[in-house]
């Protein structure tokens, strides 16, 4: 990875902390107004990897490929998936939730799509895991929605925070997919690109 410069189109700090947590180096580019609409018919399983894709395609017009070095870019998209309704985030507070109220005593799919683009290829992949969670009393909803921010995370919850910890009971596949970023699946994908 020494002749490419890695850049990250995302102002997750999650994304961030697990991205340097690689101790790669990296630089963050964003472009605001990017269109994040996915087409009706698509499959739920390939929604998230499409939506990363159109983002890397916005971003191509200003990436650069010297014969020294080539930028590399990473985007990266998460929705939650809880029996046919495919959570974004929230729009308010009533919303979460919502969400919150939909996610207790059931197991929903949290989903990454990530696109790896340079100006010569782009690897396209999708990582998926399982969550259950215990039944949550309407106030412990409540006190997560107040204390927290759950309406810039999918699905209104970030399993990092309080609510993962009293109402997380199971997990199937990778945690850091959960928390927006399968590090572990992007570092080797990165080492085979």
């Amino acid at each position: 990875m020494k002749k490419r410069r890695i850049i990250l189109a995302s102002n997750s700090p999650r994304r961030k902390e697990l991205l340097k947590g690689l101790d790669v180096p990296f630089e963050v580019r964003v472009l605001d107004g990017i269109d994040e609409t996915y087409p009706e018919h698509l499959p739920v399983t390939e929604i998230a990897a499409y939506i990363a894709q159109h983002k890397a395609e916005a971003y191509k017009s200003i990436l650069k490929d010297t014969p020294d070095e080539e930028e590399l870019l990473i985007t990266a998209d998460t929705i939650v998936v809880c029996g046919s309704e495919v959570m974004g985030k929230p729009k308010d507070a009533d919303d979460a939730m919502r969400m919150l109220r939909m996610l207790s005593g059931n197991t929903h799919e949290v989903i990454t799509g990530v696109c790896l683009t340079t100006m010569r290829k782009q690897r396209v992949f999708s990582v998926d895991t399982k969550v259950t969670f215990d039944d949550l009393a309407e106030s412990e909803i409540e006190y997560y929605v107040s204390h927290y921010k759950p309406l810039d995370k999918a699905g209104a919850y970030g399993i990092q925070e309080w609510i993962g910890y009293i109402g997380v009971k199971r997990l199937e596949g990778s945690y850091f997919n959960v928390v927006g970023f399968p590090v572990q699946r992007i570092y080797k994908e990165l080492k085979e690109f």
